[in-house]
């Protein structure tokens, strides 16, 4: 412990030294590559972690046949990852890129120095005792709060912290599959969507450097990697076509099903009940498919060197799967219980994400897919080929990141020749899905937590800014049975033309413009017979709730410039149209 804190303490002092001895701007461009390397060494680390648990219980269940004890192991990871949560965290843990979404929105990229440890001791729990979930997106959560720190601890503006996150998140990603462009379109796509050119730079030289320290240091047999077969023949185009249609209703089912378990378990408050109910589900369906422990990513490779047969090795119907249909409706059903563990995982306390429970969903889909048009005497179509591409559509249908979903399948496979059907897959993928949700699944909780959507670069960047720091109080309240000889001793010091109109319980009733009364303010002989609730008018007050895009738009509707601001009817400011856009052109200039 000693010697890692002196080398802690060193770092420091070589970094601030070389912050002396460089420009900004090359200071920025080590600490691009620094926080690649930090993240990488912790995207590496996890997935050796939990690679070295996988095989130990593979080893086991195969070699002793002990896998109805093995199919236990999740309720255990779940459970003490749980317990982590609780007792070692204090209950203070986010997860899932839309919270990284929402710092980088309204906490200026700050994230929890907790999070560059917490997911990758709860995530090796849960995926390496058999939760059947991903790594990547605890990965990238880590390597995230690895450059939000950095550069938090460095003093940096929010535009390089910001960018200095997504480099993390980008290494992160491009270590677990040594695939360095679809760790850059990652974070480009998913996590900055008002990325500039200038942030390309910095998060190619962390993503490569990723990708390098893991083609060093892990084996092999760690990454998903794959050699293809057969090249692309455009004879099979229909089939292709077809795939990224269904591909695109399966992504659809996927965040489906999610969201249905997530609030299956939501709406139950006792935590030792989620445990009981994720653990046994998933024991029940780990012993009919033994693959859906953990990541799953062995069984994928079986399915693309046309080993489908051994994917049913270890379930408890192996001896009633003989014939090439009874496994492939084996096969098929995996697609579907996939997600299903998903959920089961996710809700009942386990933590991972979904990048790549959606590879195998994609892997299974595509296989499927080939096989059954190949058994009906069709076609004969490359069953490897549509197995890869069909991961490409699911990762692309749910997460709405076609370019990174292209890139990593080509860059997993070593080359290019399948670009033509992963981009007609991909895309007709996520044109289908967003055709039905215009949403992904972190979009729409983004958007939940923001209060608005953010499928546009305005509303992201109207989303960053804050309804009660936009709030302006020093507008003067009356009463609505004050005098006319009140409201205009109220003008008289007021610097404001707009006069809120509130009773004594704080509830607005409408506002008075100096306007509209400029005619009866210099007749004295209205001062003590007219009332305020005489002359005021409409308020067209919004709620302090409503979006800001929403609020933009009442603002063009009612062609003022002041709007009062409700909640729960209670008077609380005014907003100046004028300031929000003043605020969001401030934000505007952050990125360029």
């Amino acid at each position: 412990m000693n010697a890692f804190r002196f080398l802690v303490r060193m770092l420091r002092h070589v970094l601030f030294y070389t912050r002396k001895k460089l420009s900004p701007r090359q200071f920025f461009m080590v600490s691009s590559i620094v926080v690649g390397i930090v993240s990488a060494l912790a995207a590496i680390v996890l997935k050796f972690f939990v690679h070295t648990i996988s095989v130990w219980v593979s080893y086991y269940a195969t070699h002793f046949e002990q896998f109805y004890v093995f199919a236990l192991f999740p309720l255990v990871g779940i459970t003490v990852t749980v317990i982590y949560i609780k007792y070692g965290l204090k209950g203070n843990f986010r997860k899932g890129s839309a919270e990284i979404g929402y710092a980088i929105a309204r906490k200026s990229s700050r994230l929890q120095q907790s999070q560059t440890y917490s997911h990758i001791i709860t995530s090796a729990l849960t995926v390496g005792f058999g939760g059947s979930v991903g790594l990547e997106s605890p990965m990238v959560s880590t390597g995230s709060a690895i450059g939000s720190s950095f550069g938090s601890y460095f003093h940096l503006s929010y535009k390089d912290r910001t960018i200095l996150l997504a480099c993390g998140a980008a290494a992160g990603i491009a270590a677990a599959f040594n695939a360095p462009i679809a760790g850059v379109l990652f974070a480009i796509e998913v996590l900055l969507a008002d990325a500039t050119v200038g942030a390309f730079i910095p998060i190619i030289l962390a993503a490569a450097t990723g990708a390098l320290l893991s083609k060093i240091i892990l084996a092999e047999g760690i990454i998903l990697s794959f050699s293809l077969q057969q090249p692309f023949d455009y004879h099979n185009l229909p089939f292709y076509i077809l795939l990224g249609v269904v591909a695109g209703f399966v992504s659809l089912y996927y965040a489906w099903m999610l969201d249905k378990t997530e609030k299956f378990f939501a709406s139950r408050k006792n935590t030792r009940s989620k445990i009981i109910l994720g653990g046994f589900g998933l024991a029940v369906l780990l012993l009919m498919f033994p693959s859906l422990f953990g990541e799953g990513y062995e069984s994928i490779k079986l399915l693309a060197n046309h080993n489908a047969f051994d994917v049913t090795n270890g379930s408890v119907i192996h001896q009633y799967l003989q014939g090439d249909f009874t496994i492939l409706i084996f096969i098929g059903a995996l697609v579907f219980t996939k997600v299903l563990a998903v959920g089961l995982t996710l809700g009942s306390g386990g933590n991972g994400g979904n990048f790549g429970p959606s590879l195998f969903v994609g892997a299974y889909l595509g296989f499927a897919f080939a096989r059954l048009v190949n058994l009906s005497g069709i076609a004969q179509i490359p069953e490897t080929n549509f197995t890869l591409v069909a991961m490409a559509g699911i990762l692309s249908g749910v997460f709405y990141a076609p370019l990174c979903a292209i890139f990593l399948i080509a860059e997993i496979t070593g080359g290019y020749d399948l670009i033509i059907p992963l981009m007609l897959v991909a895309a007709l993928a996520l044109t289908v899905a967003r055709y039905f949700q215009p949403l992904s699944m972190e979009g729409k909780k983004l958007s939940k937590l923001l209060n608005m959507t953010v499928d546009n670069r305005d509303q992201f960047l109207l989303s960053k800014l804050n309804l009660q720091d936009l709030l302006e109080q020093n507008f003067s309240a009356i009463r609505p049975d004050d005098t006319l000889r009140l409201l205009v001793r109220v003008v008289s010091i007021s610097r404001r033309n707009t006069f809120p109109v509130v009773t004594r319980q704080g509830e607005l009733l409408g506002v008075v413009h100096l306007d509209h009364i400029r005619e009866i303010i210099f007749n004295d002989k209205l001062y003590d017979t007219t009332l305020v609730k005489e002359v005021m008018t409409e308020a067209h007050a919004v709620d302090f709730n409503d979006s800001l895009p929403e609020i933009l738009k009442k603002f063009d509707e009612t062609r003022q410039w002041n709007l009062p601001v409700t909640k729960e009817k209670q008077y609380l400011g005014f907003l100046s149209k004028a300031r929000i856009l003043t605020e969001y052109r401030a934000e505007l200039m952050k990125t360029i």
